[in-house]
């Protein structure tokens, strides 16, 4: 028995030796993006040159021991040079003016109005995670665990997933890579956003309709529609079956991160009602291929259920639905979910997966691709298993009791608290 313990304990100090050794690779916790082709970037006049040669950040460079625990993720992708085309926000689409600073937990960003009203946003490629860190990891000296952890996010999955909208015939935020140096129009934020990477994307929210639909008359966030919804009640509805095909879609593509924030709605006008219809936002967390020791222990679901790695099959379903889910397609009809998975299934062919990797860098493709398209066909297969599942969870949970996030604010009946059809049914 002595033997056993003792063996035990060699092995515990092993595993805490692993542990140090990999988080010890580097005490940084943000880094921006590295430029390859110029090397004072201060004498470097940008308005001379059309494109730049630029990795999205070095700080995830690993060894084996790295590697075995915390995962190779997309390591590789992150510290490749790609070439990013160069854009000033004084002619960039007629001109743009910065509106203001966002706020995400990860994300720099910053919200832009283009001359003809529409808004836009530049969402920085790299992450920022210092607000996720909890202060007993730092207490322990772990706090590159979390930091490592945004190798998993792809740097240009957002392209991918946007790519693969098209095909699958929803709406979203259209995602472009940009390269923003340092120039006048950034003003005060010029030091902290200046000289980076970006994906300029539309906002989902704004008066001027930039997407493909007719009769849009705004573009709204979730708690907007949620007051747009007690002002017209039975005259206002969601999109349901356009909902159920994005949630299926984001189960396709990995996208485990999906709360109500991440959404716009495209207010369309017909016959005196209106109808509200689901725009995809920020796709950081497409093709999430999170993997390693420490990883594999802190994504079970028993430690952590919310966070869902991209594998060939899922092995937790409950971690995929979100309140948002319970809250806009609460009794919506199993055939709807069977119907959408089947016409994703007839969309999204092996040809059309494959050659929606052309968005990406040929040197990004050729680390990635074969990977995330193997990972992408095997869940289409199995798609209506899961639509069917997906929407029994959502009718086993039921109706919310708390506000959706973002919606903590909003003065909302107890009908219109728990689903966004429940106060009509509280007043019939």
């Amino acid at each position: 028995m002595k033997k056993i313990l003792a063996f035990v304990a060699i092995l515990i100090i092993i595993f805490i030796l692993l542990i140090l050794w990999s988080v010890s690779s580097t005490d940084k916790e943000f880094e921006t993006s590295r430029i390859e082709n110029f090397e004072d970037l201060e004498k470097v006049d940008f308005r001379k040159h059309d494109s730049v040669l630029v990795a999205p950040s070095s700080l995830y460079e690993s060894d084996a021991i790295k590697d075995f625990m915390q995962g190779e993720n997309y390591r590789q992708a992150w510290s490749t040079p790609v070439r990013v085309p160069i854009v000033f926000l004084d002619t960039l689409h007629g001109g743009m003016e910065i509106v203001k600073e966002g706020g995400g937990k990860q994300t720099h960003s910053l919200r832009l109005k283009s001359d003809n009203d529409i808004l836009y946003s530049l969402r920085s490629v790299t992450k920022d995670p210092q607000k996720l860190i909890p202060e007993i990891a730092e207490t322990l000296g772990l706090e590159n665990i979390i930091v490592d952890g945004i190798s998993a996010q792809h740097p240009y999955g957002a392209l991918l997933a946007a790519e693969l909208a098209n095909i699958a015939g929803v709406q979203h935020t259209h995602p472009g890579l940009v390269f923003v140096p340092k120039q006048e129009r950034l003003g005060e934020y010029n030091e902290k956003y200046g000289n980076r990477l970006y994906l300029l994307e539309y906002e989902t929210e704004g008066k001027e309709n930039w997407t493909s639909l007719d009769d849009i008359e705004e573009i709204v966030e979730t708690d907007d529609l949620q007051e747009l919804k007690l002002e017209y009640g039975e005259n206002l509805h969601i999109d349901r079956q356009a909902l159920v095909r994005l949630r299926l879609f984001d189960i396709m593509i990995g996208d485990w991160d999906r709360h109500a924030e991440q959404w716009g709605w495209a207010i369309q006008e017909k016959d005196d009602e209106l109808r509200a219809i689901p725009v995809a936002g920020d796709r950081d967390n497409a093709f999430f291929n999170l993997s390693g020791v420490i990883s594999e222990i802190l994504t079970n679901k028993n430690i952590e259920p919310l966070v869902r790695p991209f594998e060939k099959e899922i092995d937790y379903m409950p971690g995929l639905v979100y309140p948002f889910d319970r809250y806009f397609l609460l009794d919506t009809p199993q055939e709807v979910y069977i119907r959408q998975a089947e016409e994703l299934q007839e969309a999204m062919t092996d040809e059309k997966i494959d050659n929606a990797f052309h968005v990406w860098p040929e040197a990004i493709s050729a680390l990635d691709k074969e990977e995330i398209s193997l990972k992408m066909r095997s869940r289409r297969k199995h798609l209506k298993e899961y639509a069917k599942n997906f929407h029994d969870i959502i009718q086993e949970k039921g109706k919310l009791s708390e506000p959706l996030k973002g919606s903590e604010e909003l003065e909302l009946s107890n009908g219109m608290l728990e689903c966004f059809e429940c106060g009509e049914k509280d007043q019939s």
